[in-house]
């Protein structure tokens, strides 16, 4: 049987991240005193984006707090594999479904939603694990939208992070970065919605 898509470190990591992982997109907390320029207006820019897509049922597959969650169009269903990231969300979209899950499979049917949304969820993914989410993204959902962290010119294109919490603990993450045209080739060809200097921001559609 093929492991988990997400580890069991990468999931405690973000168990206990929900309470504080707001704090990246609003540079709060540890995040409030590192230098990223026009961090903030690419995030309004980032959210536009995704406010702009058209009206779909969307599965938003690790959808974390629903910081993003919150801005998709349409009828909307967000899952992640941890129980704080879900509760924080739920409270956050009390009229939105909000369930707990794997990403590997999906536990939805087949063609049940229009689009796949994830954010900040597929550049954790290794070889292999990258085509079997892909694989069942497409399986219950059209269109794919994938939304990662941008390559820039001091960025490795991949690298062993190590992340440091409120309470001081640290934990390894694998992390990926992306140029907009190699992110949509990846996904079989798609638009390119967003590529700014800390996102990107592509919609794949079903082949």
């Amino acid at each position: 049987m093929p492991r988990p898509v997400v580890d069991d470190l990468m999931r405690r990591y973000y168990d206990r991240r929900a309470g504080e992982y707001d704090d990246w997109w609003r540079r709060w907390g540890l995040f409030a005193r590192r230098e990223r320029p026009g961090w903030d207006e690419e995030v309004e820019r980032l959210v536009s984006v995704i406010a702009g897509l058209a009206p779909a049922r969307t599965l938003d597959v690790a959808c974390g707090t629903g910081f993003l969650t919150r801005q998709l169009p349409g009828e909307v269903v967000g899952l992640d594999q941890s129980e704080s990231m879900v509760a924080v969300a739920a409270e956050r979209m009390p009229g939105a479904r909000i369930v707990g899950g794997d990403a590997v499979p999906l536990p939805f049917a087949d063609g049940q939603f229009e689009r796949v949304f994830t954010s900040h969820f597929y550049g954790h993914l290794l070889p292999g694990e990258r085509e079997r989410f892909v694989g069942e993204a497409r399986r219950v959902g059209g269109e794919l939208v994938v939304v990662d962290s941008a390559r820039r010119e001091d960025d490795p294109a991949e690298e062993r992070q190590e992340r440091t919490l409120g309470d001081g603990s640290r934990h390894a993450v694998y992390k990926r970065f992306f140029e907009p045209e190699e992110l949509a080739a990846e996904l079989g060809g798609g638009t390119v919605l967003h590529g700014g200097r800390w996102f990107v921001v592509v919609a794949a559609p079903r082949p």
